[in-house]
């Protein structure tokens, strides 16, 4: 490999803020928080909305994420007409 041409490809720790849920991978992603990860390193951190452990296809739950009305924009929008 050419040398300063790839990204740094290191530990990083993604989060998942709707289940509380935390792993460790490695990623080229860049991040300015940092998180102190269970074996008393710290690593990089990357929150995300959904991740296995949240998302409907895997839990097999539907949940709706509501985000400043969104939802309610919709069914006003887009719902059954009585």
């Amino acid at each position: 490999m050419k040398k300063d041409i790839h990204p740094d490809y290191r530990p990083v720790v993604f989060q998942d803020i709707s289940a509380d849920y935390a792993f460790l991978t490695r990623s080229t992603v860049q991040t300015k928080d940092t998180i102190k990860w269970e074996d008393g390193e710290e690593y990089p951190l990357v929150k995300v909305d959904i991740s296995s452990q949240s998302h409907p296809f895997y839990t097999g739950k539907q949940s709706i994420i509501d985000t400043a009305g969104r939802v309610d924009r919709f069914r006003r929008k887009y719902g059954k007409k009585n």
